[in-house]
């Protein structure tokens, strides 16, 4: 079943308005709601003493229009009660300042108090809902994140550290404390990474405590986990919403592996991105790395519906953007699609974050898109749930890295999460699928893998891609890969380290250019060739066992090799020692796709996006069209598309922001 649905808060409203958004919900085909995140003080006003008869009047007037409900957690926002009875259980920033209580997530994951009344309430809604066939999942929390640096962390911190090594005399090895003479004796002794250190902390105690922070946040989920699944049938599913591939402060794979389904809160217009020009790849980036957390499909929780921000609005939600990003969702692997909100709250800090409807509750232009697209899933989503993205792409994403280079960017220029986007987008704009996984993960059934800058390098992951590249694939290495250990100190072999004889090359010396400095590059071979240009890092490499594809035609290092390739087994390894532009990048993902391989997608118009999803042996391709403009596509005879219901020519037209979902007219 495809589940179409919105973000519902009755509690904002009066009872005698429920029964008309229950309505007109139903009337625009909705048949999910997401409700009960951010309603603490409702459902226990007083310590102790529970409250869900309210929730069950909304619920008896949705089930009379067939709608379903999942429901949130609600240990985001805290009653005021709560935070009087737990005054020391406030999150504290890495400047050493408490949040004040009065927005949302002012709490410190590892407080055992506040855990203890998180899991209360989570049990005390599972009590009351378990048996309710109306419930068909549960979400915990709401948008996990921000690192703590209260006394109370640290504290834990080091009871984490100790699991960890074991002995300070371990500790003090791994971290190399006898640099500063910063040698502990006792664990107590160890800081938290604030920024009120003069200088720098060590990077080995940095990294770690990004661990432990992505750790607490794990296992805080995971106890609210743990009390539904004793409570709940297995029939309703547990989830949390994330926040894409843009969220850097949690390890997504380790919070996602106890989930049933992962779901995420996509704004493409949100208050985060205030331009008119929103670019399809990285909303398609986050997508993959949704789906690839669990291998599977997922949901989007919170799907924008209208301009959102909390103090200055961007722009209104164009005509057709609301569908299309959410067709763009499916496209991607969306099994469930939840607008938020149904409709925009009158109070509070969210009072210009818009919903399906005004705050005045009229259904307007952005009811009718909702409603009309609901009309088309009530008739196609049977046809399109449980069918799959099929890639034979992966592009490797490593938290552990991420967290590393947050800490040491190497360049003030680089950016690791930029630096997997721009892969990403040389890849998105030939219409080429990738999944995206983690270093652990197994890479049977893929044809090319993409590791940008595996800064932090474990033996596990080398073996993983030796036996990869040996097999036949072709394996795309990025500067900055094998620079350091699983403890963030550098190795002591020659660059890229463990990696070094998988690639072929050594590292003979670096250089990172000044910002905007960008350097000559000349392609020595026609296999692969481009205009264009180096910048941000450098390496400076001398083939072993590779063979050079291009060199450096500028600064003290030209002639010098900057990108080679090896020839491991049956496959091949591109070491590419520089980060370079979009020219070369572009340049090189196709040469190395050509060379693995992998089917090229269908080509089409800048701002145009051709997905496949797969139900069984049947294609569903998807075409929509991000632009202003009309753009013709040519797809050849016999195609049907299942949003109109209409035959389609060989070159079909798509309108500005238009979405087709074409099959063979002959299935």
């Amino acid at each position: 079943m495809f589940y179409f649905g919105v973000d519902y808060y009755p509690e904002h409203w009066p009872e005698s308005r429920w029964e008309t958004d229950a309505r007109m919900m139903h009337e625009a085909g909705i048949n999910v709601v997401r409700m009960g995140e951010f309603a603490w003080a409702l459902f226990e006003p007083e310590d102790g003493i529970f409250d869900f008869r309210w929730l069950d009047r909304a619920m008896t007037v949705l089930e009379q229009y067939g709608i379903k409900v999942v429901l949130g957690t609600p240990s985001a926002t805290p009653p005021p009660w709560l935070w009087q009875k737990l005054p020391d259980s406030v999150l504290v920033d890495e400047m050493g300042i408490p949040r004040e209580y009065g927005s949302r997530r002012e709490y410190s994951p590892t407080h055992e108090g506040y855990r203890t009344h998180a899991v209360r309430i989570a049990r005390a809604m599972a009590e009351h809902y378990a048996a309710n066939p109306q419930v068909i999942g549960w979400q915990i929390d709401n948008e996990l994140g921000d690192r703590c640096y209260s006394g109370g962390t640290r504290a834990r911190f080091h009871q984490w550290l100790q699991a960890r090594y074991g002995t300070l005399n371990a500790l003090n090895e791994c971290w190399g404390t006898r640099f500063w003479s910063h040698v502990y004796t006792d664990w107590s002794q160890i800081p938290v990474p604030s920024k009120r250190v003069h200088g720098q902390h060590n990077p080995s105690l940095h990294l770690d405590y990004y661990r432990f922070m992505s750790d607490m946040y794990v296992e805080f989920q995971q106890l609210q986990v743990d009390a539904l699944r004793e409570l709940c049938p297995p029939t309703q599913f547990i989830t949390h919403n994330f926040m894409g591939f843009g969220y850097p402060k949690i390890n997504y794979f380790d919070l996602a592996k106890p989930l049933d389904l992962v779901t995420w809160d996509n704004y493409p217009r949100g208050f985060w991105i205030a331009t008119s020009d929103i670019h399809p790849a990285p909303l398609a980036l986050s997508h993959a790395t949704m789906r690839g957390l669990k291998k599977k499909n997922f949901w989007v929780m919170e799907q924008q519906s209208g301009q959102g921000s909390w103090e200055t609005l961007p722009p209104m939600t164009r005509p057709g953007e609301i569908a299309l990003w959410a067709y763009q969702s499916i496209a991607h692997g969306a099994d469930g699609i939840v607008f938020f909100r149904w409709r925009t709250c009158r109070f509070g800090v969210e009072q210009y974050w818009h919903g399906i409807l005004d705050h005045d509750g009229q259904g307007r232009r952005r009811y009718a898109e909702v409603k009309q697209m609901g009309q088309e899933i009530a008739r196609i989503g049977s046809l399109i749930a449980g069918s799959e993205v099929r890639a034979e792409v992966a592009l490797m994403l490593s938290y552990d890295t991420r967290f590393a280079f947050q800490i040491q960017p190497n360049n003030p220029d680089f950016s690791y999460d930029r630096h997997i986007t721009d892969y990403y987008r040389a890849l998105h704009r030939a219409n080429i699928p990738v999944d995206v996984v983690a270093p652990d993960d197994d890479l049977v059934g893929y044809k090319l893998v993409i590791v940008p800058s595996l800064y932090i390098t474990e033996s596990e992951t080398v073996q993983k891609l030796t036996a990869f590249v040996e097999r036949g694939g072709t394996l795309m290495l990025t500067a900055r890969s094998g620079v350091k250990d699983h403890t963030n100190i550098v190795v002591d072999q020659t660059l890229p380290g463990l990696l070094a004889p998988l690639c072929g090359v050594e590292v003979q010396e670096y250089d990172s250019p000044l910002v905007g400095d960008r350097i000559n590059l000349r392609f020595v071979t026609e296999e692969c060739s481009s205009e264009g240009k180096a910048g941000i890092w450098c390496d400076v490499l001398q083939p072993t066992t590779a063979r050079v594809l291009v060199v450096y035609d500028q600064a003290f290092y030209a002639g010098q090799p900057a990108i080679t390739l090896n020839a491991v087994g049956q496959g091949h390894v591109m070491y590419v020692g520089t980060m370079g532009d979009a020219a070369l990048v572009n340049s090189l993902s196709d040469y190395a796709a050509q060379l693995a391989g992998v089917k090229h997608g269908m080509d089409t118009p800048q701002g145009v996006e051709a997905v496949t999803r797969w139900q069984g042996d049947q294609p569903l391709l998807f075409l929509l069209n991000h632009t202003d403009e009309c753009q013709s596509i040519s797809v050849g005879a016999g195609y049907h598309d299942l949003i109109s219901d209409r035959t389609q020519s060989p070159v079909v037209m798509l309108q500005p922001k238009q979405v087709m979902i074409l099959v063979s007219a002959t299935e």
